[in-house]
């Protein structure tokens, strides 16, 4: 598909509003728009993640849009091991039934994260210090967690973020008391914990050279073993303007010729600057007015710029329907994105598709706008 231009996109927005709410009486934004899941029903999945507010409810403009526009949902910190497990004979499973009930009401499938990630750890695995004792936590943790959510969730990121960028495995605390055979045995055990659940490796800059190559020996040490494991998520954390168009297209295209389904996990595009790639959460950065350039609203140039990036995401998607299965962003509205705390706190930014207004932005009817092209 050629370029969009910004005013078309906005032309198009236009008339898919006025379209769209004929002869309706709405009560939301999500009322009077296209819906993402139903505009690419036949592609892929269409997914978000959600927070605490959201899951339980608190948020209506949110509850709304979500129910609308998603038919998948990842949570953004609830099923992570210091929140679902925070001491070794207890866990907190609350919050997780409560968006298992949340995916039932509004017919949203469920992607389960994560089961092993080296971050946000409960204190007290982290004060382990035998081997043996490290791997019983391991154990009992993968058991227990998948075992309760068998048959309620539709995916599990079974382990998050193992590689360090050049490919080589991360010194991590289970590297380091386990070996690099915890990938393949948390795979074996959440496969046998949760026989009828999809199993994902879940990595950020995995599209990137060396880093994909180091991926790929994982899944194929995984696969020797003969240890199911159906797919691997990108998380799309890039840079308007910056997007790696090519990468991508031979990441999905060499994970495919592993018998993979290919997913992007925690997509959105930052447009504020910063000097370093990436999602490693342990990386920070100083506050300042250079660093958060657009303190109240996005220049029209800037929109135009994430348009065409989503845009041209999105026809790469449609390309390798065949091989993509789901699509999720992080966060529902910009204002909710982690990008507004991370790497620099208390930033203004505008990474996602709907505004701080649950409003769709420019980048919105430009995703919409690439597969009506790509169906003439």
């Amino acid at each position: 598909m050629k370029q969009i231009n910004y005013l078309v996109i906005v032309f198009i927005g236009a008339t898919l509003l006025c379209n769209c709410s004929a002869g309706k009486k709405t009560t939301s934004p999500a009322a009077s728009i296209p819906s993402l899941k139903d505009v690419f029903k036949n592609d892929f999945a269409i997914g978000t993640a959600l927070n605490t507010a959201q899951i339980e409810g608190k948020d209506p403009k949110a509850a709304a849009l979500v129910e609308q526009q998603f038919n998948m949902a990842t949570p953004e910190n609830i099923m992570k091991a210091e929140v679902i497990h925070p001491e070794w004979n207890r866990y907190n499973f609350e919050p997780g039934d409560q968006l298992v009930s949340y995916g039932e009401k509004n017919k949203i499938r469920i992607n389960a994260h994560t089961l092993i990630w080296h971050s946000q750890l409960p204190a007290f695995a982290r004060q382990i210090q035998s081997a043996d004792s490290f791997r019983l936590f391991f154990q009992q943790h993968i058991s227990t967690v998948a075992g309760h959510y068998r048959g309620k969730v539709f995916s599990w990121d079974v382990v998050n973020e193992a590689l360090n960028e050049d490919g080589t495995m991360r010194k991590s605390v289970f590297l380091n008391k386990l070996g690099e055979g915890f990938v393949t045995e948390a795979f074996r055990m959440a496969a046998a914990a949760s026989p009828g659940t999809e199993l994902y490796y879940n990595d950020y800059n995995n599209e990137q050279p060396a880093k994909r190559a180091g991926c790929i020996r994982l899944i194929k040490m995984i696969q020797a073993a003969g240890v199911r494991i159906d797919g691997v998520g990108i998380q799309g954390h890039w840079h308007a303007g910056k997007v790696p168009l090519q990468d991508i297209e031979q990441s999905i295209i060499e994970y495919s010729a592993l018998g993979l389904k290919v997913m992007f996990t925690e997509l959105d595009l930052e447009v504020l600057p910063r000097d370093f790639q990436g999602a490693d959460v342990s990386q920070q950065m100083k506050n300042s007015p250079a660093m958060n350039p657009y303190p109240n609203a996005l220049p029209d140039s800037v929109q135009q710029l994430l348009a065409r990036d989503y845009s041209s995401l999105f026809k790469l998607f449609l390309k390798y329907r065949e091989n993509v299965t789901r699509v999720t962003f992080w966060g529902v509205n910009d204002g909710q994105s982690w990008l507004n705390g991370w790497p620099v706190p208390g930033r203004t930014n505008y990474p996602l598709l709907f505004d701080r207004e649950f409003k769709p932005k420019p980048a919105f009817y430009s995703v919409i706008a690439t597969k009506q092209a790509s169906a003439n």
